[in-house]
C-alpha cells in the first residue's frame, strides 16, 4: 500500500509502459514499411484493425507519461488512501490501450477500453481536487 501511495509503482509502470509502446511502434513501422505486403498495409493504414492499433500505441505512449505525471506528483496530495486511489486509478486508466489491443488481437469487447478511459479521468479530476484542496 505504501509504494502504490508513494507513486513508485506509478513511476516504474510508467517508464517501462513507454519503452514497451515504443516497441510497439517499432513494429507498426516495420509492418506498414517493410514486412511482406506492407503496400496493403499502407494501404489500409487509416482504417480498421491498423488505426486501431495506431490508438492503442498513442493511448498507451500518453497513458504511461500520465502514471509519470501521477508517480511525480502524488507525494505532494492529500493521505495515504487519497494517494493509493489515485494511483490505482490512474494504472488501471492502462486497460484502455491494453484494451484496444485486444480488440484488435482478440475481438474483445471493448469494455476495458472503457473501465480505462474512466479510470484515468476520474483519477485525474481526484488529483485536481486534492491539489486544490492540500495546503
Amino acid at each position: 500500500m505504501e509504494r502504490l501511495a508513494s507513486g513508485r509503482i506509478n513511476l516504474a509502470v510508467g517508464l517501462l509502459g513507454i519503452a514497451a509502446f515504443m516497441v510497439f511502434g517499432f513494429i507498426l513501422i516495420f509492418l506498414r514499411d517493410f514486412a511482406p505486403g506492407h503496400e496493403q498495409w499502407a494501404a489500409d493504414y487509416g482504417i480498421g484493425k491498423h488505426f486501431e492499433a495506431r490508438l492503442a500505441h498513442v493511448h498507451g505512449a500518453l497513458f504511461s507519461v500520465l502514471n509519470l505525471v501521477i508517480g511525480v506528483v502524488l507525494p505532494q496530495l492529500g493521505g495515504a488512501r487519497t494517494r493509493s486511489g489515485i494511483a490505482a486509478l490512474t494504472l488501471a486508466g492502462l486497460l484502455m490501450p491494453a484494451g484496444i489491443l485486444a480488440e484488435v488481437l482478440f475481438g474483445a469487447p471493448p469494455v476495458f477500453v472503457l473501465l480505462g478511459g474512466v479510470s484515468i479521468l476520474v483519477a485525474f479530476v481526484w488529483a485536481g481536487v486534492e491539489a486544490l484542496r492540500t495546503p
